[in-house]
C-alpha cells in the first residue's frame, strides 16, 4: 500500500482527477474511509478526470445509491452506506455495472464483502489534520496495479 498526503480539499480533488484521466471501461475503484474523510471529494475529482461536465454537481448518492455521469466513459458512482451488505447489492442488480462500459467508483465498498471484483483499486482516505487527508492506494490485480503506479508516479 502506498500513501500520499493531500493538504486541502482541492488537492484531494486533483488527485482524484489524476486517477480519473486513466480510468477505462471495467475499472473498479473502491473508496474506503470514515464519514467526512473525503471520499466524495475524491469521486468529484475522478469525474473531472473522466471529463464529466464541470457544471454537473457530483454528489454522494447516499439515498439513491447510484448516480450515473456522462463523460469520456460513463461513471457509475455508488454509495453503499445505507446498505446492510452484499445481498442488498445483489437484490438491486448493480453487478451488471461492475464490469460494464464505464468505470465504477464505490463509496463504502467494504459492504460488498466477498462480491468485490478480483482486479480493483482500493483507495482509503483518512483524516490527517483539519484539511489534510492521507490517501492510500492498494491494488488487487494487474490493471489496478498499473493504475496505482501511474497515479503515484
Amino acid at each position: 500500500m502506498s500513501c500520499v498526503l493531500t493538504k486541502s480539499q482541492e488537492e484531494t480533488v486533483a488527485l482524484g482527477a489524476r486517477l480519473g484521466r486513466l480510468l477505462q471501461p471495467g475499472d473498479f475503484v473502491a473508496l474506503v474511509g470514515d464519514l467526512g474523510a473525503g471520499k466524495t471529494q475524491f469521486a468529484k475529482g475522478i469525474a473531472l478526470g473522466l471529463e464529466v461536465d464541470p457544471e454537473t454537481p457530483v454528489t454522494s448518492p447516499t439515498y439513491t445509491i447510484l448516480n450515473i455521469y456522462d463523460g469520456r466513459i460513463p461513471l457509475y458512482h455508488f454509495d453503499l452506506y445505507r446498505l446492510e451488505g452484499a445481498h442488498d447489492v445483489e437484490a438491486l442488480g448493480f453487478e451488471e455495472y461492475f464490469s460494464g462500459d464505464g468505470a465504477c467508483v464505490v463509496e463504502w465498498a467494504e459492504r460488498l464483502e466477498d462480491d468485490l471484483p478480483a482486479d480493483l483499486l482500493t483507495v482509503t482516505l483518512n483524516h490527517a489534520g483539519v484539511d489534510e487527508r492521507s490517501v492510500c492506494f492498494e491494488a488487487s490485480g494487474p490493471r489496478a496495479r498499473a493504475l496505482a503506479e501511474t497515479v503515484l508516479a
